[in-house]
């Protein structure tokens, strides 16, 4: 090839580098917080009871007084496997720091042989080598750091996933404890129901023996003990398979876990609960700082990604010797060094890659912003279930204080003689109806609370987030095992 020739071909392939830079943006793009619906208050603020600034304490499930439920949450977070799960990832995750880190340090290769030739009528011919070779990738651009970067924000997330599985863990124990507490509650009322009907039905027989009211009236009352005996079977078949459930919870296995009997109403109390504001959620629930953490690890992916299209540096480094004897191997050294530049703007994977990890970032974003309008969502259902069972309550407490009086007043009578022992059963089974609403509605204000606190993220302090840019996330869960 010419002079000429080679000084055209170098000149079309600078011109073809400054047209594909042009073309290019190396930059690492900036880091923005999504933008999502802004939300000023809660439509049940009559429902908060405590300051808004206030925050929820971590071991918030203690204001329910329980020691039992205590030390099934203490159990269930020592064994339970999905936290275990979790907890493995963290560490995974910090160990992947490692590795992106390790992308900007030198590789050394160090090798030796022998090798043993014979030839018909030739002598065993011995050969010995030594080589090393050192390859350094030099990170000119800060591919590498960004790299770092994007797997930092992905650890951090990972210990938000941890927290959020820490929170759904101790609500489940909590929600599955209370049921197994009502069951036992209706249990109770259930056989007692069962007994009075049984009552009932021995007068009827009395009557009709005496001719006072058909045999119809016997066999209905004998079909609503039937009924009444199925829904007791039924009650004693939950207990048990809620056992069951929580046994798994707290990572014994089932039909092992054995829940002592109880009176809901008794042993678990109702706490305050405070809520906070649209911006205090944000800062308190784990899903969303691990979402947020997620888009900027989409960003930092894109900055690393922009950041490959830059030309690399290279040094690699080679030394060795041979001998055919073991004793010379020393004796003779040959070194190399060889630097390289690596134009990567040309690969058309690289390019592609670029916008494969920019279209990332909006997928980030859109389940940050997934993420917050199903908190917004958690929060106002919770504060709304809260307030109308509450209200259901008074509602409830106050027909079970007048069937009380009714009862007294009907037992009164009985003894004067104005009313029948007829009257007196079907009031008292009036009675213990509206206290079985009374306790399932006092169940689903305990399981209420419980989902409230789940939504509002739990009483994790905020953080500013560690390595990230100023405008950047701003809150962070720590504390998950390492």
């Amino acid at each position: 090839m010419s002079y000429v020739s080679r000084s055209a071909v170098s000149m079309l392939t600078a011109m073809t580098m400054l047209a594909v830079a042009g073309c290019a943006d190396f930059r690492p793009p900036e880091y923005k917080r999504p933008e999502t619906p802004a939300k000023a208050a809660w439509s049940r603020d009559d429902v908060v009871t405590v300051s808004p600034d206030e925050t929820i304490v971590p071991n918030w499930w203690q204001g329910f007084q329980d020691p039992y439920l205590d030390a099934l949450v203490a159990r269930a977070l020592a064994g339970n496997y999905d936290i275990k799960v979790l907890a493995a990832r963290i560490r995974v995750a910090n160990a992947q720091i490692g590795e992106a880190r390790a992308g900007a340090l030198p590789v050394f290769d160090i090798g030796a042989g022998a090798s043993f030739d014979k030839t018909t009528g030739q002598p065993l011919t011995r050969t010995y080598n030594l080589g090393a070779q050192v390859n350094w990738d030099i990170d000119v651009w800060g591919k590498v750091e960004k790299g770092v970067q994007a797997q930092t924000a992905e650890f951090r997330a990972t210990e938000a996933d941890w927290r959020a599985g820490y929170l759904t863990l101790v609500s489940g124990v909590s929600i599955t404890y209370f049921q197994i507490l009502q069951f036992d509650e209706q249990i109770d009322q259930q056989s007692r129901t069962v007994g009075r009907n049984n009552e009932i039905l021995s007068t009827y027989k009395a009557m009709y023996a005496n001719g006072l009211v058909p045999q119809i009236r016997v066999m209905q009352q004998q079909a609503e003990i039937n009924r009444l005996t199925k829904d007791l079977i039924e009650l004693r078949r939950s207990r048990n398979v809620a056992e069951n459930a929580l046994a798994t919870l707290v990572g014994v296995p089932a039909g092992e876990l054995k829940v002592p009997v109880g009176r809901l109403q008794d042993r678990v109390k109702l706490p305050v609960v405070p809520a906070g504001l649209p911006s205090q959620l944000l800062a308190r629930r784990p899903d969303i700082v691990a979402a947020e953490y997620r888009v900027l690890s989409a960003y930092n992916i894109v900055g690393q990604a922009r950041l490959a299209q830059l030309p690399s540096i290279s040094l690699t480094a080679r030394g060795g010797t041979a001998s055919f004897a073991l004793s010379d191997l020393l004796k003779s050294f040959t070194f190399g060094f060889m630097p390289s530049i690596n134009l990567p703007m040309l690969d058309p994977n690289i390019r592609a890659r670029v916008k494969t990890t920019e279209a990332g970032i909006g997928v980030a974003e859109n389940e940050y912003g997934r993420a917050v309008m199903t908190a917004f969502e958690e929060v106002e259902n919770a504060l709304v279930n809260v307030d109308a069972h509450k209200k259901q309550r008074i509602e409830l407490q106050q027909q079970v204080d007048q069937l009380r009086v009714v009862s007294a007043q009907i037992e009164a009578q009985l003894r004067e003689g104005v009313v029948s022992q007829l009257e007196v059963f079907e009031t008292e089974r009036s009675l213990l109806t509206a206290q079985l609403a009374l306790l399932e509605v006092h169940q689903q204000i305990l399981s209420d609370t419980v989902t409230l606190y789940k939504a509002l993220g739990g009483g994790w302090p905020p953080e500013q987030v560690r390595n990230a840019p100023a405008e950047g996330p701003v809150s962070t869960i720590v504390g998950a095992p390492q």
